[in-house]
């Protein structure tokens, strides 16, 4: 498409098509809108294969209102159960009044949370959220117990199917709420309990002394934000975590030997994985004051390089930058009170000073430890010019990086196209030409590498900086100074299927666990899945001319198949017609062919970091120097390939 094709007609062009009547001007009810548009309220769809799928959104809106009420002194336990399809929700707070069960659950602008008397901080209770829900579903069941009284009501997306009058019952007080998500709209989805747990255990992180009851399996934390940084980190911390804590606000702060920062910021209850005002005003004021207390000109960046923190506030009637609240927009704690930033930083003034001055232990390892970080960053100030200087050369020669017209980072734009935003990360010319060929030119970008990457466990930033690729990937990415500036939401790592491919990737892997972290426990990157085989008609792909037709099978009866299993159902449905060939290199495969393995139905694995994984040990082993070991490991888990039904 030219740029003169997207311009907008000059007036008097216009054409019948695009006449604007009054039959153009269309009223959606309630529900058909949520339904029409998921996206406003929700974010993507997915289907559960991922942690911020629209699925774990529903979840999170139903238990936000459960945690509204024990944050507001009512119900210290929660019942949580979920099959791979239905979710079913029971507090024990103060219950809906019944009366109005229908409305908070039914009607727009209706809910509790306009009362900031009744519930003075709170994420949103029976706002928008539950309604969504119940849109979204295809079967709803909400029920409320008020003082030996109840009443249901079922909806089948957002219709009522059936209700109750109001009766008797020895229940406890409280909400129940079940429902199963529309299937025709979060096709093929399942839940995960791996995206469930890190959610539960947030809660209960949030609120000491809830009690939150998983399928079963009972979660509490005693600790507070403590628990919940020994929960995600992944290095041991230089000194004990520092916990601080005061009226409608808690921080935990510490070091660990590791490259760059790591936060975890919270409002209401409500993990801003986006971070946010809150989470800037936090990282500013820990930056200040360690400067200050040590009256030194350190820069900040050397401060906080291997800080490891969290922050949870409450704030009155919170501004999110979109329905799913991942990032806080309100520049104040409420209507009479003082700035976030101001509130924040007078806090950790204060407390963290007063923490250090205390425990001068403590001062004395952040001390060495920002010492540390400030004398590699200035043996590396000269390579880090060059090696910028270079990088940029290269990109404005276009030489790399094949960019797309959509970034993470872009002040303005549509938030749906910023999500998709996505770098694949290939291996050598050919793979990227498919890639190329066939791409969203809007949000999909392609890094070509050359030859493998250096091994880059146990070596210094300096040694990476000098290392071209590397360094070229680093401003590409544009992370040079940590993830808040990531161009690509999505990075993902396009390797072929075969030996050297898997060993590219495990660099690359090294590269990311190594000197970015957050890179990886932030879910932004990934490993794309392509098939390993393609099984086919040889008859039907003779009168065909090799043009696909579908990855499933069909008209010309063309399978691709990501394992060995999928490849021995496929030769199982052909039988002596079946065809199959090996792809061994992403170039063996046409750019017609890839068009569907990088298009919406693209298969991913995220790559993620835990703390259980034991990532330093498995580096060490796997990429380290203790070359006799592995070998030994290597020759014992030999599997050799059936290469003999293959072309």
């Amino acid at each position: 498409m030219t740029d003169q094709e997207i311009l907008p007609d000059a007036p008097g062009t216009e054409t019948p098509e695009a006449n604007y009547t009054g039959d153009d001007i269309i009223t959606l009810d309630w529900k058909e809108h949520i339904r029409r548009r998921p996206g406003m309220y929700i974010g993507k769809l997915g289907d559960g294969t991922t942690s911020d799928d629209g699925i774990y959104v529903l979840l999170k809106e139903v238990m936000d209102n459960s945690i509204d009420e024990y944050m507001m002194g009512f119900g210290k336990q929660i019942r949580v159960d979920i099959s791979s399809t239905t979710v079913t929700v029971r507090d024990y707070g103060r219950g809906i009044p019944l009366d109005k069960l229908i409305d908070v659950s039914s009607k727009m602008n209706t809910g509790a949370k306009y009362d900031s008397k009744a519930f003075k901080k709170s994420v949103g209770l029976n706002g928008v959220g539950i309604k969504a829900v119940n849109a979204l579903s295809s079967d709803f069941l909400i029920q409320s117990v008020r003082d030996g009284k109840s009443k249901r009501v079922q909806y089948c997306a957002g219709e009522v199917v059936d209700q109750t009058d109001i009766f008797d019952t020895d229940e406890p007080n409280g909400t129940s709420v079940q429902f199963t998500p529309d299937a025709t709209i979060f096709r093929d989805y399942h839940y995960n309990e791996e995206f469930i747990l890190p959610l539960i255990k947030n809660y209960t992180f949030l609120n000491t002394g809830l009690a939150i009851v998983f399928n079963g399996k009972r979660y509490l934390s005693r600790n507070g934000l403590v628990d919940l940084l020994r929960e995600n980190m992944t290095n041991e911390p230089l000194y004990p975590i520092i916990h601080l804590h005061g009226d409608d606000i808690e921080v935990v702060i510490t070091h660990t030997n590791q490259y760059g920062e790591e936060y975890y910021s919270f409002v209401n209850g409500q993990h801003t994985t986006q971070g946010g005002t809150h989470q800037t005003a936090f990282k500013e004021a820990v930056s200040r004051t360690f400067k200050d207390f040590f009256g030194r000109n350190f820069e900040y960046s050397d401060i906080r390089n291997g800080m490891v923190a969290a922050v949870s506030i409450k704030v009155e009637e919170p501004v999110f930058e979109s329905q799913t609240k991942t990032k806080l927009g309100s520049r104040d704690m409420g209507p009479e009170g003082p700035t976030v930033a101001k509130f924040i930083g007078d806090f950790i003034k204060k407390e963290l000073d007063n923490y250090l001055h205390k425990d001068l232990d403590t001062a004395e390892i952040i001390l060495k430890k920002v010492q540390e970080s400030e004398k590699e960053r200035k043996a590396m100030a000269g390579v880090t010019k060059v090696a910028r200087e270079r990088a940029k050369k290269v990109n404005l020669h276009n030489r790399k990086l094949l960019d797309c017209r959509i970034h993470l980072n872009d002040p303005k734009g549509d938030d749906t196209k910023k999500e998709a935003s996505s770098i694949f990360i290939t291996e050598g010319d050919s793979a990227a030409g498919s890639i190329t060929k066939i791409r969203n030119v809007e949000t999909q970008a392609v890094f070509s590498l050359r030859g493998k990457p250096l091994n880059s466990y146990g070596l210094t930033q300096k040694v990476v900086y000098e290392n071209e690729e590397f360094n070229l990937l680093q401003a590409a990415l544009n992370i040079e100074e940590g993830i808040d500036g990531l161009r690509y939401n999505n990075v993902i790592i396009a390797t072929d299927a075969d030996v050297d491919g898997m060993h590219i990737r495990l660099l690359l892997l090294t590269f990311f666990l190594q000197f970015f972290p957050d890179l990886i426990k932030k879910g932004h990157v990934y490993v794309l899945q392509t098939p390993l085989f393609r099984v086919r008609n040889k008859k039907t792909a003779k009168r065909t001319g090799l043009k696909p037709r579908s990855k499933d099978g069909g008209q010309d009866e063309t399978y691709y198949c990501y394992s060995d299993e999928e490849r021995l159902t496929a030769i199982e449905k052909l039988g002596s017609n079946a065809e199959i060939t090996r792809f061994k290199g992403l170039g063996e495969i046409s750019p017609e062919e890839f068009r569907d393995f990088i298009g919406p139905d693209m298969r991913v694995d995220r790559v993620t970091l835990r703390k259980e994984d034991g990532v330093a040990e498995l580096l060490e082993f796997y990429m380290g120097k203790n070359t006799s070991e592995r070998q030994n490991f290597i020759i014992e888990n030999l599997v050799v390939e059936d290469d003999s039904q293959i072309s």
